[in-house]
């Protein structure tokens, strides 16, 4: 029982005394409230790709049935095997070359845009400002305003069908230099000031200091340059004409007939081309989320 003060008023109660039942109610709704929205978001996310993968395996005639049933009745290999021998199509060819020339345009990436940033982040020259604004103002840049001007640069270079052609245009990546760059400003000046103190030169400071501290920069930079290739449709079509030199993208459009669409096969060679995706965002998730989320160093 409360005393009363002598104005005949029970004492105000002191900071930390404040019931906190009420609370409890209110903060389990929201946390249900926050789930069931994941779980929604979830499923908007997972069922076209729950979709694509119930169609793989139908026949073709199940995959053409109207209403369409969710359960492969009966599950077939039919897309599967269209996918894997075709001589008419050959999308093991088609995922080779994706993968082949999304790996080597994301190491060109990774080389061309880390030393670029290193320079801009951490070198002191004229004009520093004024190319970094200008590397940043390509960002604007339509990247279908530029498909004449570099066909016409690669034709001179007699790229056109190969996977040159695929692989070298746009590794000078002006989003790779900003975004490292970014990162290099916030990693701390110390540790280059003890290297220089130990007599490590410029390339010796990024190489050993700066690129080791910055991996899941890279790693994010890596796996946005790997699937920017991989999905990339439009060029493809504009410089690669061999059924044989074709990637991935363009490739399964010939799966897609004129008047009808044979679609276990169409979803069979999608989810081959969604693996390599899917693995690779498990493996560098982790470095994904740091290199997105991390400012600096945790001290």
């Amino acid at each position: 029982m409360t005393t009363p003060t002598r104005t005949g008023r029970a004492p105000a109660p002191t900071r930390g005394s404040t019931p906190t039942a009420g609370r409890a109610p209110a903060t389990g709704l929201r946390r249900a409230a926050l789930y069931a929205t994941l779980v929604a978001l979830a499923l908007v996310f997972l069922t076209p790709l729950v979709w694509m993968v119930i169609t793989s395996l139908k026949t073709y005639t199940g995959a053409q049935q109207i209403p369409p049933t969710w359960l492969p009745d009966p599950i077939s290999g039919y897309g599967y095997e269209q996918v894997l021998d075709n001589s008419a199509n050959p999308v093991l060819r088609w995922f080779a070359n994706s993968m082949l020339a999304a790996t080597l345009h994301a190491l060109l990436v990774l080389a061309t845009a880390s030393m670029a940033a290193y320079a801009l982040a951490r070198m002191r020259f004229r004009g520093r400002k004024v190319l970094f604004a200008l590397i940043v103002g390509t960002l604007f840049i339509p990247p279908t305003s530029l498909i004449i001007p570099n066909f016409l640069i690669v034709d001179e270079l007699n790229w056109i069908d190969t996977l040159a052609v695929v692989v070298v245009p746009g590794t000078a990546s002006a989003f790779g230099v900003f975004f490292l760059r970014q990162f290099f400003l916030s990693l701390p000046r110390e540790l280059e000031e003890a290297a220089v103190l130990d007599g490590a030169n410029q390339w010796q400071i990024f190489w050993k200091v700066v690129l080791p501290l910055s991996r899941p920069a890279l790693a994010t930079l890596a796996v946005l340059s790997f699937l920017t290739n991989w999905n990339d449709f439009l060029w493809p079509i504009f410089v690669l004409f061999s059924p044989e030199m074709l990637t991935l993208p363009p490739g399964l459009g010939l799966l897609q007939g004129a008047y009808n669409t044979d679609y276990p096969v169409l979803m069979a060679g999608a989810m081959l081309a969604s693996l390599p995706v899917l693995v690779l965002f498990v493996l560098a998730q982790r470095h994904i989320i740091q290199g997105v989320s991390r400012s600096g160093l945790k001290g």
